[in-house]
């Protein structure tokens, strides 16, 4: 696979669910004027886990690099929520190891053929072909982007 085809997958963490005291999660909105008091609107505290994560013994998440899934919203240094317990689909976005490296691609299936597709209009899709090892490592579920 030529450089600049893929994602770069550059750090793999897997997830562990005893670290997050939970975030607090007020209901009201942000006053953009005087600030009022706050703490008397916090409803709960969030678990960013609980949130993102169905499936914790199945679930890591992946740094990427690259450019190639811009459009689908997946940055440099962006993190990705990745679980391994769901099956691939077809338009879904999942980390494939594509010949020994590991790649963030949108999956496509047409007339009986299997594609890895950029979302990058530079970027040609890769057709998946038998002398191809290609293995699913899990379905990409939630994108962490700093703005």
């Amino acid at each position: 696979m030529e450089k600049g085809l893929h994602v770069n997958v550059s750090e793999i963490w897997w997830c562990n669910l005893n670290a997050s005291p939970g975030i607090p999660l007020y209901m009201s909105g942000v006053a953009a004027g005087f600030p009022s008091p706050a703490e008397d609107l916090i409803d709960k505290r969030l678990d960013l886990n609980e949130l993102m994560i169905k499936h914790p013994s199945a679930t890591f998440l992946v740094r990427v690099e690259g450019t190639s899934m811009i459009d689908a919203g997946i940055h440099p240094g962006d993190i990705l929520v990745v679980d391994r317990s769901l099956d691939a689909y077809n338009n879904c976005i999942a980390i494939v190891a594509l010949d020994g490296e590991f790649t963030v691609k949108r999956i496509r299936k047409r007339k009986g053929r299997c594609y890895l597709v950029p979302e990058n209009p530079d970027l040609e899709p890769i057709e998946i072909s038998g002398d191809m090892t290609v293995e699913v490592w899990g379905v990409v579920t939630y994108v962490i982007h700093k703005v």
